[in-house]
């Protein structure tokens, strides 16, 4: 076998130029006791931690591969769960920043989290349709609600009761009672999609918004309460018909419809709307914590501001409203007693809730949060479109609020897409340039050291000794720049379209500008003397121009500097001497133009990407077309060549960047990350790194490792892939009851869940193996007269020379908590005997109870059938009935003792320091603040 040729894998090493990404939305975490000081947004698969106050990046939490679409932190602030496209759900620590739960249950994007009040409960939902309800503590599902007939845009959990209320797409607003796990009433009010919803008053109103710019009003009362109030009907009427105004009556009908069996639980009756001032969707809906402030936007800038008003200060306005209204009456009357007894007022929507005021933001909000500060004031944050996050903040209780910005992040990266990446001569510094700025970053530590702001940039480079740049703007400009001050040197009006493409010359001393006007035109570097200072400083002047009949996209010298080659708008690469500017070659073939080529290091070749999605190389000597290679599955956007080798890179819109061999015509690797269309690359000079940007706003770095990467491993890990995710997408093991493409359970399979299936079926077979040879190795010591030694499986001696039932109940408490079910879901029939029979064993020792009966439960539930009609099984099913019921009324008694023990505890050490504990301590704590403070004031006002 002969050598074959050795590559250098590349791996993904960073993403920087980031701020937040457009997917999901931004909250506020908790971090070292702090609050409103640190919000998460979600960065392409990761999730970024920023410093508000000091606009720095504190906490990566890695991702895989997914976008993040949905951010949700958990009451006690620990933890961030975060929503991903492919439907999983992850659970990090914000201590740690390791995400060590794993939720797999969906098929779809995750478009809602929410936890429940204590942190215990995790709803989501998604663009498949359905909520599923987690269980945090235990790690795994508990069950999954079907009923909405598109995407779910919002859950709720309540306080009081065990109900959730759920948006979606559909329309429709639904009430499921957790106890039953259904749904008990469905509320078909919306005309169009309910894109969120919020409950506030204690739980006593929801208020909904949809497609327009009405935010609709429900009050809920609830059974008890019916009961309790004797004529609660007509104070209803009142306030909805005098909320109603200008609403169309049929909103009301369905809801009319609502009879007895789904009023159980509780009534929805319409109480009017609240009308905002935007015309379009309500894209996010919230409240704050204390359900006091309520806030809303819509697809533009403006955040508007409510106040939800408290019973006592409805009273008031009621009493002021009140007295006007008897005032009036007497002036129009003339028997103003008999008037005045007639006299009411009604109380409308718009009495309870306040508008405050709105906030402006500098671009189109994505998202946003809030929260109170211990001040009193309100933080919102939002996540704008345009890669930057504000916050604002506003005092809710002045005459008028005026929201104030504090702080913004935007150094981090650039507003808008970036068109241009060169890298420095010591492949230290990276520039990278978009519409309005060019920033310059240190690779090593991605910071970034100059931002400068430029016309819409289209390419870039270095001028020989990183002092300075050159920036060709679409509107024909060249722009240099000084790197040192950041100031802008020198502008010249180059050509008058865009330039699109540049090429320093090999000699260093000049360069060559390509662009939409039909000419090439060559410039060189010259020292000119400053105004305003006594030194010289670099400038450029233009030489010569060639026009030609096209359009020019690229433009590329060979090392040599012999031949330029320029490709037309015509799909053609046209190939000149340099001297003479005389024609030399047309390399033509490619079906749509040329947007990007390169020459390689000894001008033997050319390689050229199209729109076409080809590459083609070519020899320069002649022109022929070596090889034409389908490189991507979209535009290819740029391409170049590794220094001082064959070997390039091209990236493509198709979100992949892959290297080639240009001698082999081979293709080496896919680096994949990027997760929207790739604008273009660059290579630094050295071949260890490359940088990609892309139009989801991120910049990638790639680092070269000393790995070597071998062609038919490569192709082997592709293939094994795509096997690992067919095997995940194959049908779900039928249930009993349940149709084909229902799934009644949580979890979805994935090539873990089928793993760990894979791993229980061997420890069963080891097991039965090993009891196997124990019974032969007792049977020739009896034979033998004497103990005689046995072999032991080096996989139990692994283990710690343990027992093969030992073993099977080490794998099972391998298996991840969130993978069980799916797991046991699909073992095959011929193993659920001996599993059983091992189980009576392990509860009877009194160890793992609780996962045992789990795994027992979910088998008996699957297998019920099977199991009853086994007459073998049925002495083992008895036993397993006395046994586990007494184990399990044990660990109850542990637990209650438990509990007992630590209220007493919790009693004991509250009189001995007369503190009180735990909840009540920080409520406590807050109050004396409060009277303290009013205390301050009172003896400032006195003195």
């Amino acid at each position: 076998m002969g050598l074959t040729k050795q590559y250098l894998r590349y791996v993904a090493s960073a993403v920087f130029g980031l701020i937040g990404s457009q997917k999901g939305n931004i909250v506020f975490v908790t971090l070292r006791g702090e609050k409103g000081r640190y919000v998460a947004v979600p960065a392409c698969e990761h999730v970024f931690i920023w410093d508000i106050r000091k606009g720095e990046k504190i906490l990566i939490l890695q991702g895989l591969k997914q976008e993040v679409t949905c951010l949700c932190p958990s009451p006690d602030g620990l933890h961030l769960a975060v929503g991903y496209e492919d439907g999983s759900i992850r659970i990090f620590s914000l201590l740690s920043g390791e995400g060590n739960v794993t939720f797999n249950g969906h098929k779809a994007a995750v478009t809602t989290l929410k936890y429940d009040q204590l942190g215990g409960r995790l709803a989501s939902g998604s663009k498949d349709t359905d909520i599923i309800v987690w269980d945090v503590i235990n790690e795994s599902g508990l069950y999954r609600l079907k009923g909405h007939k598109d995407a779910i845009t919002q859950a709720l959990f309540l306080r009081e009761k065990n109900l959730l209320v759920t948006s979606g797409k559909d329309a429709v607003v639904k009430w499921w009672d957790l106890d039953t796990q259904h749904c008990f009433k469905t509320m078909v009010g919306h005309r169009t999609e309910v894109w969120g919803l919020v409950l506030v008053s204690g739980e006593k109103r929801l208020i909904t918004g949809a497609s327009d710019s009405e935010l609709r009003a429900w009050d809920i009362t609830y059974l008890q309460e019916i009961e309790d109030l004797e004529e609660p009907a007509p104070k209803k009427t009142r306030g909805s018909s005098s909320g109603t105004e200008g609403v169309p009556e049929e909103e009301d009908g369905p809801l009319a419809l609502d009879e007895a069996p789904e009023d159980r639980i509780l009534k929805c009756s319409k109480a009017g709307s609240i009308m905002r001032e935007g015309r379009d969707r309500v894209v996010t809906l919230a409240v704050d914590k204390t359900g006091r402030i309520l806030a809303c936007h819509g697809t533009d800038s403006v955040l508007e501001v409510f106040c939800i008003l408290s019973k006592e200060e409805i009273q008031k306005k009621m009493d002021k409203k009140m007295k006007k209204a008897r005032k009036k009456a007497k002036l129009n009357s003339v028997q103003g007693e008999e008037e005045d007894l007639e006299v009411h007022v009604e109380m409308s929507l718009q009495d309870e809730v306040q508008r405050l005021t709105t906030i402006k933001t500098s671009a189109k909000i994505k998202s946003f949060d809030l929260i109170h500060s211990p001040q009193g004031d309100l933080k919102a944050v939002f996540l704008l479109q345009n890669n930057l996050v504000e916050l604002y903040s506003l005092n809710p209780s002045a005459q008028t609020p005026q929201p104030v910005r504090t702080s913004r992040i935007t150094i981090g990266g650039h507003r808008s897409d970036v068109r241009t990446l060169s890298f420095s001569s010591d492949n230290i510094a990276v520039l990278s340039a978009a519409a309005d700025s060019v920033k310059i970053w240190n690779r090593s530590t991605l910071q970034c050291i100059r931002t400068m702001a430029c016309d819409y940039a289209l390419c870039s480079f270095f001028v020989p000794g990183d002092r300075q740049v050159i920036i060709g703007t679409k509107t024909g400009k060249l722009q240099l720049f000084d790197l040192a001050s950041g100031n802008l040197l020198e502008t010249l009006d180059a050509h008058d379209g865009a330039v699109w493409s540049m090429s320093l010359s090999p000699d260093q001393r000049g360069f060559v500008t390509g662009s939409a006007d039909k000419s090439v035109k060559f410039w060189d570097f010259e020292l000119v003397k400053d105004k305003n200072s006594t030194q010289k400083r670099l400038s450029v002047k233009q030489t010569r121009t060639l026009q030609l009949d096209e359009d020019v996209l690229c433009v590329s010298y060979s090392p040599n500097q012999q031949l330029l080659a320029v490709s037309l708008l015509d799909c053609t690469v046209k190939v000149f001497y340099v001297d003479t500017l005389k024609f030399f070659l047309s390399l033509y073939g490619h079906k749509l133009p040329v947007l990007c080529m390169d020459i390689s290091y000894d001008g033997t070749l050319i390689a050229t990407g199209s729109a076409d999605r080809n590459v083609k190389i070519w020899g320069l000597d002649f022109g022929d077309c070596h090889k034409s290679l389908f490189a991507h599955d979209d535009s290819v956007m740029y391409l170049q060549f590794v220094a001082k080798s064959h070997l390039f890179f091209t990236a493509g819109k198709d979100r992949k960047i892959k290297q080639w061999d240009a001698d082999k015509f081979e293709h080496i690797q896919t680096l994949e990350g990027h997760h929207q269309e790739i604008w273009c690359l660059a290579i630094s000079p050295s071949g260890d790194y490359v940088v990609s940007s892309s139009h989801d706003k991120s910049l990638r770095l790639w680092e070269r490792t000393k790995e070597p990467l071998i062609l038919e491993e490569e192709r082997e890990m592709e293939r094994e892939a795509e096997y690992e995710q067919s095997v995940a997408k194959e049908d779900q093991p039928a249930v009993p009851g349940e149709t084909q493409g229902d799934n009644y359970f949580t979890g979805k399979k994935t090539i873990e869940t089928v793993k760990a299936a894979e791993k229980i079926m061997e420890a069963i077979e080891l097991y039965r193996e090993e009891t196997a040879k124990i019974k032969e190795h007792k049977a020739i010591c009896k034979a033998a007269g004497k103990e005689v030694p046995r072999p032991i499986n080096p996989i139990l001696m692994a283990y710690g020379n343990i027992s093969p039932s030992a073993y099977v109940l080490q794998i099972f408490k391998g298996v991840k908590s969130s993978e069980l079910e799916e797991s046991l879901l699909v073992l095959p029939f011929s193993y659920v005997p001996d599993i059983l029979m091992l189980f009576n064993e392990f509860i009877q020792q009194g160890s793992d109870v609780e996962l045992l009966c789990r795994c027992l439960f979910f088998l008996l539930r699957i297998h019920f059938g099977q199991i009853t009609s086994n007459q073998l099984l049925v002495p083992v099913i008895e036993k397993l009935k006395e046994t586990t019921i007494s184990k399990v009324s044990q660990v109850r008694d542990v637990l209650g003792f438990n509990m007992a023990g630590l209220d007493y505890l919790k009693r004991e050490c509250e009189a001995k320091r007369e503190v009180t504990f735990f909840a009540d301590a920080t409520n406590n704590l807050e109050e004396k603040k409060r009277k303290r403070k009013k205390r301050e004031r009172l003896i400032l006002t006195l003195t």
